[in-house]
């Protein structure tokens, strides 16, 4: 039954939900009656256009997407959280889509189940996107859903089927192959890490890329600990590897834990770098500035963004064209005060000098 005259008045406004009541279809009918897309009958398409007019639901929007064939806007799916590194990723794919032209449209997830991710990507769908960019980074199982337009994957493989797929990574395997060889480098026999959790594709990223280099070198590979990315998970770890006096290095999949790490090593009597060094991942500039500074892999986040915006506009504007070769993001690693050569090298050092 419509809603009586008034009735709406001061309340939100309609929904594609309310469409499909009215019009007793599901709401993914209602999308592809929207987004005019096929295998709709004809029956369907009526009602569902009929009942969007009765509730003065998107229509103006939904006009012009027909008459132009694109509604030059672009739909981000980003994790609802605000960590520095999805946080500035989130940044940067913002500023690309803007300077490339697109109006931007966000839904957040906050836990990155496929239930999630599905109506996050239904709703912008919903809204008339040329495209979506999928920054979500723990995805886990088949996300029921079918894209006909072009999808960018940042990050991560892609979770569900799409008219084209785009997928761009961020180098972590190269990042943390090159923070455990900067540690391997220094004279370090093997190197602890310090994991993110085990649902996110950054943290199995970061594995292989560990595992990479230990096992190019020969070295022993140690047993894995799991952080949740903050720096109270890192002090956590850093109780547990203080007490060994074998562990002379670790890399921690992320900034922020490899500052709880440190702490945690202090407050057990272990010196940074002097015993044991440490090196994080993501780039925060802050980090520059504590004691020690700390040596860390910088994620290119702008690089990423960029490069994949491209590539998913290429994807929109010329749909029968080969997509170009994507750019490798570059690998970056700065070295500060977290770490040196081993004790016993420092050693041997100190021997040679005296």
């Amino acid at each position: 039954m419509a809603p009586a005259m008034g009735e709406n008045e001061g309340s939100a406004a309609p929904r594609s939900a309310d469409v499909a009541r009215l019009a007793g279809v599901s709401r993914k009918t209602v999308s592809r009656v929207l987004n005019n897309e096929p295998y709709v009958s004809d029956t369907a398409r009526r009602k569902v256009l009929a009942a969007a007019e009765e509730l003065g639901y998107r229509l103006n929007q939904a006009a012009r997407t027909l008459a132009s064939g694109r509604s030059g806007s672009i739909g981000v799916v980003a994790l609802g959280t605000v960590g520095y590194g999805t946080a500035s990723l989130f940044l940067h794919v913002e500023r690309a889509v803007r300077d490339a032209g697109y109006a931007l449209r966000v839904v957040n997830t906050p836990n990155g189940d496929p239930v999630g991710i599905a109506g996050a990507v239904e709703s912008l769908l919903e809204q008339g996107v040329d495209g979506v960019v999928v920054s979500e980074p723990i995805v886990e199982g088949d996300v029921g859903v079918r894209v006909d337009v072009p999808v960018l994957f940042l990050g991560a493989p892609p979770a569900f089927s799409a008219a084209r797929t785009v997928t761009m990574g961020v180098a972590a395997h190269a990042l943390a192959r090159a923070a455990t060889e900067h540690l391997l480098d220094l004279g370090h026999p093997t190197v602890h890490h310090l994991a993110g959790p085990r649902r996110w594709y950054a943290t199995k990223d970061r594995i292989e890329g560990w595992r990479a280099a230990l096992a190019a070198r020969g070295a022993h590979e140690p047993p894995l600990l799991n952080g949740d990315w903050s720096p109270a998970s890192g002090y956590a770890a850093g109780c547990a590897l203080a007490s060994d006096p074998s562990v002379t290095a670790v890399f921690a999949a992320g900034d922020e834990m490899a500052i709880g790490l440190i702490h945690a090593l202090r407050d057990a009597g272990r010196r940074v770098p002097e015993d044991i060094s440490v090196v994080g991942f993501d780039g925060n500039p802050v980090f520059a500035y504590v004691s020690p500074p700390l040596t860390t892999v910088v994620q290119p986040f702008e690089a990423a963004a960029r490069e994949g915006i491209r590539l998913l506009v290429h994807a929109i504007e010329k749909p029968d064209a080969d997509l170009p070769r994507a750019s490798d993001p570059p690998v970056q690693l700065v070295v500060r005060g977290s770490t040196a050569p081993p004790p016993s090298h420092q050693d041997k050092t100190e021997q040679r000098t005296v």
